[in-house]
């Protein structure tokens, strides 16, 4: 299992912050058994916590012409038809995926094709479940157009613990099926808006991988 690049900053700061943990613990309660196996605990949680946040797991992607891979892990929490106003201006279908802190936080193109469209908005951090989340929150906003003419937006949503998202995507790149196109630290959601009548094969509470779980056909 793989580190993820986003992740050595964070890792950084921690390992800085449990050195002085336990520096502190010695220097200050050199007798104290029980402060310095606190400090040991503490940091060892701290670490791990980490690691396993931004681990990058070696998977077997799932790949179909037609199929919508999950861009998250997480569980689906919303299948519903709403006014998507961003980009389509009109009613789609929209599944959406929250993510826990202890999901692995990689996002990925759900399909192949092309990135017609990319917007990043500054915003608010209310808590990825609340449904003003999708268009008041920090988010952007990816649509890729696959060769067949439908278009799917998958938009990335942080929320009450994430504080930052990160993209590699632009207009005009070319996305390949389950390749990366971001990531959210921390608790978070991410939205996919389908056309109407798109044939959808999950379902709300089930729990899905990216790169791996079938959300939906095309």
């Amino acid at each position: 299992m793989k580190f993820h690049k986003e992740g050595y900053a964070s890792l950084l700061i921690t390992l800085v912050f449990d050195a002085i943990i336990i520096f502190i613990a010695h220097f200050f309660f050199p007798t104290f058994l029980i402060a310095h196996l606190f400090a040991y605990a503490l940091s060892g949680f701290l670490l791990i916590t980490i690691l396993q946040f931004f681990r990058d797991p070696k998977r077997e992607f799932t790949l179909g012409e037609n199929l919508v891979i999950a861009p998250a892990d997480g569980k689906v929490v919303v299948i519903e038809e709403v006014e998507e106003g961003e980009f389509f201006k009109d009613k789609r279908l929209q599944v959406s995926i929250f993510m826990s802190p202890i999901n692995v936080h990689i996002n990925r193109y759900p399909i192949a094709g092309v990135v017609k469209f990319f917007k990043y908005h500054p915003g608010k951090f209310l808590a990825a479940w609340e449904p003003k989340s999708s268009t008041e929150n920090e988010r952007t906003t990816v649509v890729v157009e696959h060769k067949n003419g439908k278009q799917v937006l998958v938009r990335q949503i942080a929320g009450a613990l994430a504080r930052r998202i990160v993209w590699y995507c632009k207009e005009g790149d070319v996305a390949t099926q389950c390749g990366q196109f971001g990531f959210i630290k921390f608790g978070s959601r991410v939205d996919l808006y389908f056309p109407i009548g798109t044939k959808v094969t999950c379902k709300i509470g089930d729990v899905v991988k990216g790169s791996q779980s079938v959300i939906a056909e095309i």
